[in-house]
């Protein structure tokens, strides 16, 4: 690939990145076989940015392990505008170690030095990195299929279990700034150790840095939290980290949007139903949510019955439905193909609801509105 880029110029042979074979983004150390597609990536392209940022995250943990070489390297994906990189550490990284780690970065990258890849046997790769006291490196591996190989990336005195692909040097990794340190589950799982999270930035050049980092700035200036202190609108506690304390000010516009959205409803012939802010799990298990995200919701345990706390709109609503629809079939107000479409309506927009809150769009509206609709026809019903 390399050579591909330089028989076309020399300028291009040093803009190189990467380069694209069929579609699939490699390494300009690749080696074509055979007829194919071929484009150079350089730093202009979408591919080339992604690149830098995921060789950047690789550059970070390179600094760490200069610095600290007690931590141990875990995953460091590519991410919205950056990327970030998990290490396991006896502390917490403080601002201190951010700065110290940044400029080790920056001298790495100085240092220009190749980025080089191989492969090894997916049993040989586990052995190395115990070898190297890496064990979540040799516990992610482990979880490969056995009769594959896998790749690794070298860069100075740190290699790292990477598919890549990653810029050629660490000499083209020059806009980059680590961002804040947060904690993170090992495999996203609370009973694992919380890992340090790094965050960082990286970009193709010094003024698209400086842009972002002003974009932030800015964006930091209409924080939320910062600007409801400054009101006296409300303000968010330690005690209850995410959740809001609102002020008399704040709740006054509160109060007002609400009693605004209340009469908008009203206006369009909705109505209004207010149920339990706990259930038990059985309803959580009709809609899917207890097998598919129990241990992302709020339970608790009473009388050997378990409950979740609510955060789904209709799912609570729906037993008020299902109370009109008992009544209304007791009552024998309608001929039985009218309680069949009654029913069945029901029974679409509980389905619906689930559907779309599983896929994260939207939901609670979408199931109010066929909620209400349904009451609607109930109660035209009854008036006949």
């Amino acid at each position: 690939m390399a050579e591909v880029a330089a028989s076309i110029g020399a300028g291009l042979a040093k803009a190189a990145l990467a380069g694209k074979v069929d579609g699939k983004v490699v390494d300009t150390s690749f080696t074509m076989s055979s007829n194919a597609s071929l484009a150079i990536i350089t730093a202009k392209d979408a591919e080339g940015l992604e690149v830098i940022r995921h060789s950047t995250a690789h550059l970070l943990a390179y600094a760490v392990k200069e610095l600290f070489p007690e931590a141990q390297v875990t995953i460091g994906p590519v991410i919205e505008n950056g990327f970030f990189y998990d290490f396991s550490f006896t502390r917490g990284f403080t601002p201190e170690d951010l700065a110290a780690i940044e400029k080790r970065m920056t001298e790495l990258a100085n240092k220009d030095e190749p980025v080089v890849r191989r492969v090894l046997p997916r049993d040989e790769a586990v052995a190395y990195f115990k070898g190297l006291g890496e064990h979540y490196k040799a516990e992610i591996i482990a979880s490969i299929p056995s009769n594959e190989d896998v790749s690794l990336y070298r860069e100075g005195n740190f290699e790292d279990l990477c598919r890549g692909p990653h810029v050629p040097s660490t000499g083209k990794l020059k806009h980059f700034k680590l961002m804040k340190v947060a904690g993170a589950y090992w495999r996203g799982d609370h009973k694992n150790e919380m890992l340090q999270r790094i965050y960082g930035t990286a970009w193709a050049s010094k003024d698209d840095l400086q842009l972002y980092l002003k974009q932030l700035e800015e964006a930091e200036k209409r924080d939320h939290r910062k600007l409801g202190r400054e009101l006296d609108l409300f303000h968010i506690d330690e005690h209850a980290p995410g959740l809001v304390f609102w002020h008399p000010k704040g709740w006054t516009v509160w109060q007002t949007i609400e009693q605004y959205m209340r009469q908008v409803y009203r206006d369009n012939g909705y109505l209004e139903v207010k149920g339990p802010q706990i259930i038990d799990k059985s309803l959580w298990e009709k809609t899917g949510h207890w097998d598919k995200y129990r241990d992302n919701m709020f339970t608790t345990e009473s009388e050997k019955r378990d409950y979740a706390l609510k955060h789904l709109v209709f799912a609570v609503a729906a037993p008020i439905g299902a109370s009109h629809l008992h009544e209304f079939e007791m009552l024998e107000l309608a001929r039985a193909g009218h309680v069949g479409a009654t029913t069945q309506v029901f029974e679409v927009a509980f389905t619906v609801e689930a559907d779309v809150f599983v896929g994260g769009d939207a939901g609670n509206d979408l199931g109010f509105v066929v909620f209400t609709q349904t009451l609607e026809i109930l109660h035209g019903f009854v008036a006949r």
